[in-house]
């Protein structure tokens, strides 16, 4: 298993590379779509568990709106975040900055404190456990390739919300996934990125 979870991170870099070399945003949200998609039907480290019938997830249209180029605010007091796992014991984040994205609302950026690090920014709207999973979804995690630029040398990072997808947890209870914490959380609809077809129970 532990050599198809590289791989699986090999093309999730491969994939996420290939969509910040596109200058058409729509155009990287199809080959991110399609990506993503094929991935989750058909690798053996998939989180889905029953492949051979899943269709792929319901993707929500590309919303132009919904793409911000954003300069982190750094100017913030520090938070720790701590999350339990089941397998990896405590996951510790620390508050970074926050993204404040017009129409939408603030997001923390958060950084993974663990063995090789990286920026971390998950999301949870008005629509969690009726249209999107019931946990929030991810939008950035660049430990494992999931990362949609910026200049990060200038504070700036590209958050194109078309592009949040479901926590593996989300389609197994085998993996235990960091949810969105309350300063993650957006009081407004986001029907796009991966969705969900039925309320969560």
């Amino acid at each position: 298993m532990s050599l198809e979870t590289a791989d699986w991170r090999r093309h999730v870099f491969a994939l996420y590379e290939e969509v910040r070399a596109q200058s058409d945003p729509a155009q990287a949200h199809k080959i991110w779509r399609t990506g993503r998609d094929e991935l989750l039907k058909t690798h053996p480290a998939s989180p889905v568990e029953e492949r051979s019938t899943y269709q792929g997830p319901e993707i929500g249209a590309y919303r132009s709106d919904l793409r911000f180029e954003v300069t982190i605010d750094t100017d913030v007091d520090p938070v720790r975040w701590e999350v339990p796992s089941a397998t990896d014991g405590v996951i510790p984040f620390s508050r970074v900055g926050v993204a404040r994205l017009p129409g939408v609302g603030d997001l923390d950026v958060w950084w993974l404190e663990s063995y090789g690090g990286g920026l971390f920014v998950p999301v949870k709207d008005a629509l969690a456990g009726k249209r999107t999973y019931g946990g929030g979804r991810y939008l950035i995690d660049t430990v494992k390739g999931a990362d949609l630029g910026g200049d990060l040398t200038a504070g700036t990072l590209t958050l194109d919300l078309n592009f949040t997808y479901n926590p593996s947890c989300a389609y197994s209870p085998r993996w235990t996934c960091p949810l969105a914490p309350k300063t993650n959380t957006v009081p407004v609809d986001l029907p796009v990125g991966e969705l969900t077809s039925r309320p969560e129970s």
